[in-house]
């Protein structure tokens, strides 16, 4: 076989179903564009008026949208440049060829600032997915211009002719198909206007109501706003939510352009609830605020907006998530949310520790899902105690280091999730004169898990994994005032009155004062169980039974008295409220068996 070189051929025939069908990924976005095509038209038509490049009258430069039920038909009507027979056959007919790279290319210094919209010349035939029919009807500025009206059925043929139109512009004709009949609803496309139209800097009205705000706040100066500014523009975007905490002012001219701003808002605890909210824009088009992927995992827990002609005008969620400007105005966008909780930290820190309890989850989140956030963050995350006093993660280490160092050298951070289901527990660690952190946020047991790997020589124990000489073990050795053989017998007797499944006995020599029994969580199972009920590692460890510890005090007046005592009834009686308190202290005794407890020390009372 001989080698052969030539050209493939592309036939449009083949190229206009997949524009029609599958351009993009949802039918809705063909009003974005059209709009889009509208916009870009009469902001060009604003650069040649400027220019000196017309001397006509402007006129109004607004855009309209109507329905006609009746006829089946929505039009997109503007007052921009218009198009000549000629450039109706170079920009419609060759599909592809934007228009916006001539033009920007031979006004480019008049449009600096004002960029025009379009990028690759495929929007207007959006149209095809919603349309059997479309028409175009455009007038140019040019002096002596005849009006041309361009008709095409979805395939490709097409007529061109001359018709009348009274003023320089452009309509768009879309007789909506069968399957489309939605977006002869005014209420469809009203809402479709607001999503995608909202800050478009051509005004556009619709049933007589101008539809957008053309003048987008975060394009202005931020020496031009107040704070008040700020704060109603997140109203405008957020009507029902209460103020942000903060915002951050984007605007980037190199590598890429960016411009934006975006909110912190109040946490409240639950991150699902609060993704989605940022407002991805393409020179004020709205593209997409399920910004997943795009930006990293942890802002998108921010609100507000983010601008850039350098993100593409693209519904494609995988195509921008492996675009590389995509990829830098995220890395920028952490590293300037970093700057600004540093900066915040910095300035007043006791506005800071106020606001941890709303951003400390925020902060978290980014530490455990980019690597470079925490390294940027790492020296204003704070720690905050039971008493409600807050620290930086070198500021409480220090604090605990001499006290709550045990025997191996390990640095032993105590938390609790629950303060006040836990609160026998944390007092019996300050009664040893031990510090007890409040952890109990909805990322705090991942959280815990990071600080281990990374903080050297330390472990993290709930204050109710273990008995409390067991927390924290010293050299200190406390002897038992009970010997083995009383030991199996208080054993023996406990076992007729819990479940052998569920409680391991052990006996632990404490404090007289420490109470006669203990119920705790080993650590290490109980965070494996945790997690894997998360959707960790070992799933089936999510679906294991609880088990529980417990603990005896050798050294207490009631167990002693069990040791000794003969009368099994009473026995019984010590044991079952014994444990009931046990149960109490750990949220444990519940239903019938906390009515049966109410009822015992009702009776006690009694006799």
């Amino acid at each position: 076989m001989t080698t052969q070189s030539g050209k493939i051929n592309v036939h449009t025939e083949n190229i206009f179903p997949i524009i029609k069908k599958f351009l993009y990924s949802d039918h809705e976005i063909f009003l974005r564009e059209l709009v889009s095509n509208a916009v870009d038209a009469s902001r060009k038509m604003d650069i040649i008026s400027r220019s000196g490049d017309f001397k006509g009258e402007r006129g109004n430069n607004g855009i309209q949208i109507s329905l006609n039920k009746e006829n089946k038909t929505l039009t997109i009507s503007d007052h921009g440049l218009g198009m000549t027979a000629d450039e109706v056959e170079k920009y419609i007919n060759q599909i592809a060829f934007s228009s916006a790279e001539d033009f920007v290319e031979k006004y480019k210094n008049e449009s600096e600032g004002n960029p025009v919209i379009g990028h690759f010349g495929l929007g207007f035939y959006s149209a095809f997915m919603v349309a059997d029919k479309v028409e175009l009807i455009s007038k140019s500025y040019v002096e002596n211009s005849s009006p041309v009206k361009w008709t095409c059925t979805g395939n490709t043929d097409f007529t061109l002719e001359e018709t009348t139109r009274d003023s320089f512009g452009t309509d768009v004709i879309l007789h909506i198909n069968s399957e489309s009949e939605e977006f002869l609803e005014s209420v469809r496309i009203k809402t479709l206007l607001k999503k995608y139209c909202t800050f478009l800097p051509i005004e556009i009205s619709f049933e007589n109501e101008i539809i957008n705000n053309t003048q987008a706040t975060w394009l202005k100066a931020p020496s031009e706003l107040k704070e008040e500014d700020y704060k109603n523009f997140y109203k405008e975007l957020y009507p029902i939510a209460e103020d942000p905490l903060f915002h951050i002012h984007l605007n980037v001219d190199y590598p890429f352009k960016l411009t934006g701003i975006l909110y912190f808002p109040k946490i409240n605890r639950n991150i699902e609830l609060q993704k989605n909210k940022i407002q991805l824009y393409c020179n004020q088009v709205f593209v997409t605020d399920s910004v997943e992927g795009i930006v990293p995992e942890f802002l998108t827990l921010m609100h507000g907006v983010i601008d850039s002609p350098d993100i593409p005008l693209n519904v494609s969620r995988s195509y921008l998530q492996s675009d590389a400007n995509v990829k830098k105005i995220s890395s920028h966008i952490s590293k300037k949310v970093a700057d600004k909780l540093k900066e915040l930290f910095k300035e007043d820190r006791t506005a800071y520790e106020q606001k941890w309890d709303d951003i400390g989850l925020f902060v978290k989140y980014g530490m455990l899902t980019d690597e470079k956030f925490s390294e940027q963050i790492n020296d204003c995350v704070l720690l905050k105690n039971t008493e409600a006093k807050f620290f930086t993660l070198s500021e409480y280490r220090e604090l605990i280091k001499s006290n709550q160092e045990n025997k191996t050298g390990e640095v032993i951070y105590l938390y609790a999730n629950h303060t006040d289901q836990q609160h026998s527990y944390i007092q019996q660690c300050k009664n040893r004169g031990y510090d007890v952190l409040e952890m109990g946020g909805q990322l705090d047991m991942h959280f815990v898990n990071m600080l281990e790997s990374k903080e050297e020589k330390s472990r993290f124990k709930r204050v109710d994994a273990e008995a409390i000489d067991k927390l924290i073990e010293k050299d200190l050795e406390r002897s038992s005032l009970l010997n083995d053989d009383q030991k199996k017998l208080v054993a023996s007797e406990i076992e007729k009155c819990v479940s052998k499944d569920v409680y391991h006995i052990s006996f632990e020599n404490l404090d007289k004062d420490d109470m006669p029994f203990t119920i705790v969580q080993p650590e290490f199972l109980r965070r494996m169980k945790e997690m894997s009920a998360a959707g960790g590692p070992m799933p089936f460890m999510g679906n294991m039974p609880e088990t529980y510890s417990l603990i005896v005090n050798t050294n207490h007046p009631v167990v002693l008295k069990l040791s000794s005592n003969t009368d099994e009834k009473s026995n019984m009686a010590l044991i079952q409220n014994g444990i009931d308190l046990a149960r109490l202290q750990q949220n444990l005794l519940k239903g019938s068996e906390l009515t049966a407890f109410i009822q015992r020390s009702l009776d006690a009372m009694n006799d």
